[in-house]
């Protein structure tokens, strides 16, 4: 099931997403509209009791993050693509390690506050009064839907909602020089999500395209599958000592081909139009303003 969070005649609401016309159906839920993906995701039997109103165009609504307001920190997965973490090493940037530790044999984990949420559409802070290296990162997201700790690596898609696309957007100089990742991709923003969220049914997430241009150049292309950590290792590594809750969001990584692989490295500056696509999630598109 495909699920999108708009804002339409000033009310928030949640409805069934239907890509071909498009339009989007709000949903009700024992008589009342769905405000929030929260709702949903917190009772695993509140889908099936929802009712779709008529449709909506969408050209008649303003699109929102799926979770416009996480209850908590985004969590993130670090240098999850083998290509990636070896040009991230080969960059400069990487303060934390050597080209001789440059694969992980852990998750690097790290968080983004929420305030960084935006929707697509929504303009990402190119926020050059303190930064001259912006920089993007696609990434597959999971969704929380059954909460726990010490989760088991067969269990951990169990625990799975869905899925949607975040961008991991980056100062890479405060990244390198605070020698941590929370600073530098914690700016207002810098977590484009969206455009909607999809059910795990749906997705299968070991075999997934994950595409993104830069003002219509392709610059990153890998899939799922290669990742270092999968989704049910990165569920079951984050829950060991964290009880995760409903609504969690776990951003999984981003493949090579960020603007720091390039020599010298194409940095985001105003203007400039990411465009991210996975397979089954839709496009995510922001502009950096």
């Amino acid at each position: 099931m495909k699920l999108a969070t708009f804002r339409h005649q000033g009310s928030q609401s949640v409805g069934l997403w239907n890509a071909v016309e498009p339009e989007l159906r709000p949903l009700r839920l024992d008589g009342e509209p769905v405000g929030s993906l929260l709702t949903l995701i917190g009772d695993s039997g509140a889908l099936a009791r929802c009712v779709a109103d008529p449709a909506v165009a969408v050209s008649s609504i303003e699109l929102l993050a799926p979770i416009p307001r996480p209850a908590r920190n985004i969590f993130c997965v670090g240098k999850n693509y083998r290509s990636h973490a070896q040009e991230f090493s080969r960059s400069g940037f990487d303060a934390g390690s050597t080209a001789a530790d440059a694969i992980p044999d852990c998750p690097i984990v790290f968080t983004k506050p929420p305030e960084t949420v935006i929707g697509t559409g929504a303009g990402v802070w190119c926020a050059d009064e303190v930064t001259n290296s912006l920089d993007y990162e696609a990434e597959l997201a999971i969704i929380i839907g059954k909460g726990g700790r010490g989760i088991t690596r067969a269990r951990a898609l169990d625990h799975v909602w869905g899925y949607t696309i975040i961008n991991d957007v980056t100062a890479r100089d405060w990244q390198r020089r605070h020698k941590q990742w929370f600073l530098g991709k914690s700016f207002d923003t810098f977590c484009p999500m969206g455009p909607i969220a999809v059910t795990a049914d749906e997705i299968d997430s070991t075999n997934l395209e994950v595409r993104c241009w830069i003002n219509g150049e392709l610059r990153q292309h890998a899939n799922t599958r290669d990742l270092i950590f999968d989704v049910a290792t990165i569920i079951e590594t984050i829950s060991a000592g964290i009880t995760l809750v409903p609504g969690d969001i776990i951003a999984t990584g981003t493949p090579e081909g960020v603007g720091i692989g390039f020599n010298p490295p194409k940095f985001m500056k105003p203007g400039d139009v990411m465009k991210i696509m996975i397979d089954g999630l839709g496009c995510l598109e922001n502009v950096v303003v």
